[in-house]
């Protein structure tokens, strides 16, 4: 059975916009269903570092390290999953592991950026038990075309500076990314029916925490334009959060 994922926002009900957490990861069977009243399937948030702050994890992700825990409700009580960094070289590999509520390795997520192992990014990701998938961000002629069109979206991105309300996705390097088993393709990582991005599980043997983890991963990369989910705000310790 397909499964389609996707980062929003949490509702006042679930803990956002002044509740523990402000983000939500939603799951449907149906593509079509890109609305709050999906199911919640996590919560992610990014992790203090030791001894440290929103600051000292911004310092470290530039180098790629990613910290998050994905709780399973909204109030901080029980963990779903967790996302740890292995290794991380600024422009060079990252490699994740994605871990259980008791610690049990769940995955491994390695990310080679452009120019490094290809021209395009390539994920990886090997779910423990289950066969290593394997994707390229963007097809090669939505790159070509996105390359020759670089002068007229710097003027996009001046337009839209001067005009707040102007959508940035115009000039949004190409993002789908198919992750391939062999042949069979696995996930699927495209523009959903409300133009932002989701990610469909085509094989029936992914772990619904390993998935959830890798939305978190895609949606923290998001590129040169916009702010990355994890980048902005702070730690919700409104009343009865842990």
């Amino acid at each position: 059975m397909r499964k389609f994922l996707w980062l929003g926002g949490s509702t006042p009900d679930e803990g956002g916009p002044d509740g523990c957490v402000a983000h939500t990861i939603r799951i449907s069977g149906e593509r079509t269903a890109r609305d709050r009243t999906a199911t919640p399937l996590a919560f992610p948030e990014w992790q203090d570092p030791s001894g440290g702050g929103l600051d000292e994890y911004l310092a470290a992700r530039k180098d790629g390290t990613r910290a998050f825990i994905l709780w399973a409700d909204s109030r901080r009580e029980r963990v779903f999953a967790t996302v740890a960094t292995t290794s991380a070289r600024k422009g060079g590999r990252a490699t994740y592991e994605v871990l259980g509520a008791a610690g049990e390795l769940l995955a491994v997520i390695t990310r080679h950026p452009a120019m490094k192992r290809g021209l395009r990014t390539r994920w990886t990701v090997q779910q423990t038990g289950a066969r290593r998938a394997a994707g390229v961000k963007g097809r090669l002629l939505w790159w070509l075309v996105w390359w020759l069109t670089l002068p007229l979206q710097a003027v996009i991105v001046v337009a839209g500076a001067v005009q707040s309300g102007m959508s940035d996705e115009a000039v949004q390097a190409p993002r789908r990314t198919k992750w391939r088993a062999g042949r069979r393709v696995v996930l699927d990582y495209r523009r959903g029916p409300s133009s932002s991005f989701e990610l469909e599980a085509r094989a029936d043997w992914w772990d619904d925490r390993v998935v959830a983890a890798l939305v978190a991963l895609l949606r923290s990369h998001g590129g040169w334009l916009g702010a990355d989910w994890d980048t902005t705000g702070r730690r919700r310790e409104s009343p009865g959060c842990r």
